[in-house]
């Protein structure tokens, strides 16, 4: 399937540093058709013939932007935590049926040996009373005439006692193990049905969550269109220059934000130490590998081949070449295998670039959840932006252990 460039592209720097956003459960914010009045192209003609009234309305316009974005990243973000969320319920329900069905045929088998063990104890209790003629087994010793024949029924009569003591201590025990095991295949498989009512649970609200992003991406990427094309028109310039430009700003503004929040981390672990603060501070990772799963975010198309080839035909953008082209695919093979849904289910990060958080891909598009170009547009500018180069991403990447770029 070819992925088609991602259109829309976040210009408010809230939301571009902004953290992930809380569960599905928690309320979202009113839509932006609700809050937001849009440019009209009659204010954008008015103004163009005046530089000062231009800029004015481009203001207005970046200012509609923000807010028409703000809500489908949002909505967006949501979905994703609802799918993860969803996607550990079913991991959850699955070990809980298999250890419930486990339990039960455990149960069974140790039902079986104390039932196989109690008519051992019974058939040996009845030798025990009686022998092979049918006369009671303590009568017969009694009444023995022959002392060797007393001697000989009394040694037989010991050995009974002992096989059927321990015969006895093995049913007793064999009961009490499938007692047990009972109790637990009951309580396990309460359990499990308990999980799979939360995994319905889950399941549902991520199918909402992913429906309303959906419908909020489909809603942003209508109205950021027209907005991107005002702005070219009031700068003589095109949408794609307009987009370009903003998500340079904006992925510029990122690194900002990451590198005032190292400098606040390092003031206050120097604070706490009681310390000189260090002159330089480790940088936070902005993606990461490890212990990657892949989510069943709804609407993704998971599709290697195709991310790969539009970033091919994107890179020369940056003035890149095929050299950096193959850094580049050796650097988000290491990361997400080139899959729009790989997640990060420990750090959060996103991704094919694996956006850390996920959000900051907003700022490439408000489909920035499904749309492997828009993650691609993300990362090349991070890329850019932090490394000058994939090739040198690459190798920080390298340099690193656990490897993160």
């Amino acid at each position: 399937m070819r992925i088609t460039p991602s259109r829309g592209v976040l210009v408010a720097a809230a939301v571009v540093v902004g953290a992930l956003v809380a569960p599905v459960v928690t309320a979202l914010p009113a839509t932006a058709d609700q809050t937001t009045q849009y440019p009209s192209w009659q204010d954008v003609q008015r103004a163009k013939g005046d530089e000062q009234a231009a800029a004015a309305e481009a203001t207005k316009v970046q200012s509609a932007l923000r807010s028409v974005q703000a809500d489908a990243a949002a909505k967006s973000q949501a979905a994703l935590d609802a799918s993860a969320v969803a996607d550990r319920a079913e991991a959850d329900l699955a070990s809980a049926a298999q250890a419930a069905t486990s339990l039960q045929a455990q149960s069974a088998g140790a039902q079986r040996t104390a039932s196989r063990a109690q008519e051992r104890a019974g058939q040996l209790a009845a030798t025990l009373y009686r022998d092979g003629s049918g006369n009671a087994m303590t009568t017969r010793i009694a009444t023995a005439d022959d002392p060797d024949q007393l001697l000989y029924q009394l040694g037989a009569m010991d050995q009974l006692s002992t096989t059927w003591e321990g015969v006895l201590d093995d049913a007793s025990v064999a009961s009490r193990t499938a007692s047990s095991l009972h109790d637990q295949a009951e309580r396990a498989e309460h359990e499990r049905d308990s999980l799979a009512r939360a995994a319905e649970q889950r399941s549902t609200a991520a199918r909402a969550a992913s429906d309303s992003a959906a419908q909020a991406v489909a809603d942003t990427q209508q109205h950021s269109d027209e907005l991107y094309a005002q702005l070219a028109e009031l700068k003589d310039t095109t949408a794609q220059t307009e987009q370009r430009y903003e998500l340079g700003v904006q992925v510029a503004a990122q690194k900002a934000a990451q590198q005032r929040a190292r400098e606040r981390a390092a003031a206050a672990a120097a604070a706490a130490a009681a310390a000189p603060a260090p002159t330089t501070s480790a940088p936070v990772p902005t993606s990461g590998g490890s212990g990657t799963s892949y989510p069943s975010t709804g609407g993704v198309t998971v599709d290697p081949a195709g991310a790969q080839a539009y970033a091919r035909s994107a890179i020369g953008a940056y003035g890149w070449g095929v050299d950096q082209f193959s850094c580049l695919v050796s650097l988000w093979n290491q990361e997400s295998g080139w899959r729009a849904n790989a997640l990060n289910a420990s750090s959060g990060a996103y991704g094919i670039p694996q956006s850390l958080p996920a959000s900051k891909m907003a700022v490439a598009g408000a489909d920035w959840r499904t749309n492997a170009a828009t993650q691609v547009n993300w990362g090349l500018a991070d890329i850019h932006d932090a490394y000058g180069s994939p090739c040198a991403a690459w190798n920080h990447e390298m340099s690193e252990n656990p490897h993160w770029y």
